[in-house]
């Protein structure tokens, strides 16, 4: 037990630390302050401006903002989809990989644009070295820097005052990418590689095993260790909360994650930055305590729902599906962590956890990723909540609800609710649909309440970009890479659609002064106001949908 607490209090409290002054960081990076690496990474924008010929001084509208992130997705899409279908015929292949099917070439395009990262393959034995860094590493970072330049626009949205524009979408990817996600991911793979990590362009080695053993009456002697340039994508799909994997088990593979130290970098990695835009957020909006606020509310539910997972599998004495080398606490840690964070990559099976365990890695994606969430994603979704939490406070006391300053009216709570119930509805469509669907229980490794969650837990994490899974499905056909690519292209692009909505409305508005009867939104009251909103609006939306699956699961462990 005392084990148990320390990590997870440790961990807790050095991510918060590392993420403290990064925020301040990204504040300065994302509205063009100095910072100690101007003199290094400003040169270098200047540079990518020209090349693409971006004009950062050019201003955009909302709707502009909206059609150059949707035209850049498009591009990125088409891309990656070419490049799945031509690997074959492309350098780079050690292995001779074949071509992918349009099916899996199109989820898998789909699910790295949108930052979702669900994988229907192994990577090992399916993608070309080339695909894996010219394609799906790409997308790390772009994918990761568009969410990051959308929170960005929406906080302008509460800073600027009578004005129709929002910033520069091109001049704000950029600066993610340039001044945030290159440097970390750099800084982490050279540390990834140092635990052993995996990082070169060889052949796949054969290796003599040392205990032969036989499978089917043959005698097995030697075995195949897959190689490639592994560090750099693990990397920044941490860092860029993106998950995946570049070997099929993900980071349960020693070359992905081979000892105690690099779970520890990994897990860190995945939360830095989503905590790190809460401090960002407050900075930006001259308000220390809002971020702070919005991070508390993050925190209150991430240590909530890992104390839960961790008592449901360790009272178990669960070790099923999990790294002896990581045991239950390091595996239950990282399930809650990557859950949380939008993140989707995973060092123990989730399909393996306790049925209530399991719940709580479902209930964490199911509150709509805001636990920390994706980069960027997650805080604008958290805000959301926020803005749906003093418009029902303003509802309780008679007055037209405020945040920072700007009067929330209904258009900016039409907005909200599509940021909130848009995945949901996604979820719980896809689920249905998927249950009745003819020919769709074959796919699962599971029958009765178990198979049920594995399909739940697939759109759960397809709507909201998770990408993680409960691995007893098989979803590596026509309609579940379908079905989840337009899951995740929905829960991706509506909230974003959304956002910036929001983002123009409120920078068109006036800054209402602070009165005598302006609700405090940067105390606890606020704090557990917002928790409620989103345990009601969130897991509330999905208690039918347990009960099926979790719920009766355990129930049905009762003698």
């Amino acid at each position: 037990m005392t084990n148990l607490i320390l990590q997870s209090v440790l961990f807790v409290v050095l991510v918060v630390l590392l993420a403290w002054p990064l925020g301040r960081y990204l504040w300065k990076v994302m509205e063009g302050r100095k910072t100690w690496t101007s003199g290094i990474f400003v040169p270098v924008e200047r540079l990518v401006h020209r090349l693409a010929r971006i004009d950062p001084e050019e201003e955009m509208d909302w709707k502009q903002y909206l059609a150059a992130v949707g035209i850049f997705s498009a591009v990125c899409f088409l891309a990656v989809f070419a490049l799945q279908l031509l690997q074959n015929l492309l350098p780079l292949n050690p292995q001779g990989m074949s071509g992918l099917s349009w099916h899996l070439a199109l989820n898998t395009a789909v699910s790295f644009v949108t930052n979702t990262n669900w994988q229907s393959y192994s990577g090992e034995t399916t993608m070309s070295y080339l695909t894996q860094m010219l394609g799906l590493a790409v997308q790390n970072f772009v994918s990761a820097a568009v969410g990051l330049a959308v929170l960005f626009a929406l906080i302008r949205g509460f800073t600027r005052a009578s004005m129709k524009t929002i910033g520069n979408f091109w001049q704000d990817l950029v600066r993610g990418i340039v001044h945030i996600l290159l440097p970390l991911s750099f800084v982490l793979a050279i540390l990834l590689v140092s635990q052993g990590v995996v990082q070169n362009f060889g052949d796949y080695q054969q290796v003599s095993v040392l205990q032969p053993f036989v499978s089917n009456g043959t005698t097995i002697a030697s075995q195949t260790l897959p190689m490639g340039p592994a560090a750099s994508q693990i990397a920044i799909k941490q860092l860029g909360t993106n998950g995946g994997g570049f070997f099929g088990v993900n980071s349960a593979h020693p070359f992905e994650n081979p000892t105690p130290f690099s779970n520890l970098l990994e897990m860190l990695s995945i939360l830095l930055l989503p905590f790190a835009c809460c401090f960002a957020f407050g900075y930006a909006v001259r308000q220390k305590r809002q971020g702070l606020a919005l991070l508390a509310a993050m925190l209150v539910i991430f240590v909530a729902c890992l104390a839960f997972a961790l008592y449901f599998e360790q009272s178990a004495g669960n070790m099923e599906g999990k790294e002896t080398r990581f045991g239950i606490v390091d595996s239950s840690l990282w399930a809650v962590t990557t859950t949380a964070a939008s993140n989707g990559s995973v060092n123990a099976m989730h399909d393996s956890f306790t049925p209530l365990g399991g719940l709580v890695l479902l209930v964490l994606m199911q509150l709509g990723e805001v636990v920390g969430g994706g980069v960027g994603s997650g805080l604008y979704g958290m805000i959301a909540f926020a803005l749906m939490a003093v418009f029902i406070a303003g509802l309780m006391v008679g007055r037209t609800p405020e945040y920072l300053g700007k009067k929330i009216e209904p258009w900016e709570m039409r907005m909200a609710v599509l940021v909130i119930l848009g995945p949901t509805l996604t979820v719980l469509l896809g689920t249905a649909l998927a249950a009745v669907y003819p020919g769709t229980s074959a796919a699962l490794a599971n029958t009765g309440a178990h198979g049920f969650s594995e399909i739940l837990y697939a759109f759960s994490s397809a709507a909201n970009n998770n990408g993680s899974a409960f691995a007893g499905l098989n979803a590596n056909s026509v309609f579940y890479d379908v079905a989840l690519a337009v899951s995740m292209l929905v829960g991706r692009f509506v909230p974003i659609a959304a956002t910036l909505g929001i983002a123009g409305s409120l920078a068109g508005k006036k800054l209402v002064p602070v009165s005598a009867g302006t609700l405090s939104t940067n105390n606890l009251l606020f704090v557990g106001l917002l928790i409620f909103v989103v345990l009601i609006l969130g897991a509330l939306s999905f208690f039918p949908a347990l009960a099926l699956g979790p719920v009766a699961e355990q129930l049905s462990r009762i003698r």
